[in-house]
């Protein structure tokens, strides 16, 4: 390979084409909600919350740490700590806006617990009394983990003002349950499509009208019309031209027994009447029914026509009008969560750039923060002989050697 001073020109000049592109990465950004909790005034920005019909006592209160292990303890978020308690945090937009192109909600959360129950999702709504966020308060989506028992998934819920009802995916997303920071990701496209990140690898896309039940379908039954009165739809009908044979009715369902004799010991006197048991008429055939017939006059099945559904609009699915506020409402039965870098844009390359700037940054030293933690704090398994469990009953040979 020959380097020309050329060549080095090219060169040159390609790294300043992508390092512009670095740059302009997210220039265009519209960034409605920033949130890193890197300074200790992070809660005159948020506004903690009793829920209704609860006392403060039910309250747990976010902790400001970067937590027990951690890639810089300079980067630090807040951290649920008090088990068994209920959570209201929210914060207010920079101002309300109504979307219009994309949407990107992204956050990180840290498990130090190794979670067995609680939320850990973050929702966007409307204006809304903050001292009283609640999980009674509506809102417009609801993203991030939810981990109870056996389920473990990741939540991404849209209110759908024509149905007045909040929408689960149809589709399970799974959620990640270590105890270290991950980055979640939802990207609301503005050509109703989505997409779902988690450590900024895609776990699910598509379009929106597939993957929520926003609405009826493209066509609905015609409301106007109706089966017409004298529509036919019966394939046979009974003969008219046969009658019921004469007689027919006066033969019962059931007779006398012709075979039953009275019992020797019987005592008219004493019993009185004897009457033979009654058993079903071998000719006896049931009510009379005119053999049926292919109906001369049948039309088919009615058919109701369909019309254009008059309220099917996918391009105003998940999207909203006067988003102000984001917060947290959470239960978690073990406090431990961190949750930090908060970033509500239209701009997926801006919510890329973020995250490599903080998650991206700290999670391989966090992992290995972790490990030490762990070495220091946890007790090592104990090393399993191989050759017993090879042979099970070597260990009772060696103790009756014994």
């Amino acid at each position: 390979l020959i380097l020309t001073e050329k060549s080095f020109s090219n060169m040159a000049g390609m790294k300043s084409v992508i390092l512009a592109l670095a740059l302009l990465a997210g220039v265009d950004a519209k960034v409605y909600f920033k949130e890193q909790f890197n300074d200790d005034k992070w809660e005159s920005r948020w506004v903690a919350s009793t829920f209704p019909g609860k006392s403060a006592s039910d309250m747990g209160a976010f902790e400001w740490t970067a937590g027990e292990w951690y890639g810089d303890e300079n980067d630090k978020g807040i951290k649920t700590s008090q088990d068994a308690k209920h959570y209201g945090l929210s914060a207010m937009m920079d101002k309300s806006f109504t979307q219009k192109k994309d949407l990107v909600i992204q956050y990180t959360v840290k498990h130090e617990q190794k979670l067995d129950c609680g939320g850990a999702y973050i929702k966007i709504a409307s204006k809304a009394d903050q001292k009283s966020f609640s999980g009674d308060t509506p809102y417009q989506i609801m993203f991030g983990p939810d981990m109870c028992g056996s389920t473990k998934r990741t939540h991404v819920i849209f209110n759908y003002p024509a149905k007045d009802e909040n929408l689960e995916a149809k589709s399970e997303i799974k959620c990640e349950t270590d105890q270290k920071s991950h980055l979640y990701t939802l990207h609301i496209k503005a050509d109703a499509s989505y997409e779902v990140f988690i450590d900024e690898e895609s776990k699910q896309t598509g379009k929106l009208e597939e993957g929520w039940d926003f609405l009826l379908p493209k066509e609905i039954k015609d409301p106007k019309e109706s089966k017409p009165e004298d529509w036919v739809d019966a394939k046979k009908i009974a003969d008219p031209e046969e009658v019921k044979p004469e007689g027919y009715d006066d033969i019962p369902a059931q007779i006398a027994d012709p075979e039953a004799e009275m019992p020797d010991d019987w005592d008219e006197e004493d019993d009185g009447e004897w009457e033979p048991p009654m058993i079903d008429n071998p000719d006896y055939k049931g009510e009379w029914e005119a053999p049926m017939i292919e109906n001369p006059d049948y039309k088919g099945e009615w058919e109701h026509p369909v019309i254009s559904n008059p309220d099917y609009a996918p391009d105003t699915y998940a999207k909203y009008t006067d988003l102000e506020y984001v917060g947290f409402e959470l239960w978690t039965v073990n406090a431990g969560s961190v949750f930090d870098n908060v970033l509500v844009t239209d701009d997926k390359a801006y919510a890329t750039k973020m995250a490599a700037e903080t998650w991206g940054k700290i999670k391989e030293g966090e992992s290995d923060a972790f490990d030490a933690w762990k070495k220091a704090n946890e007790p090592e398994e104990e090393e399993v002989d191989e050759d017993m469990l090879a042979d099970p009953d070597m260990e009772e040979e060696e103790h009756d050697e014994l």
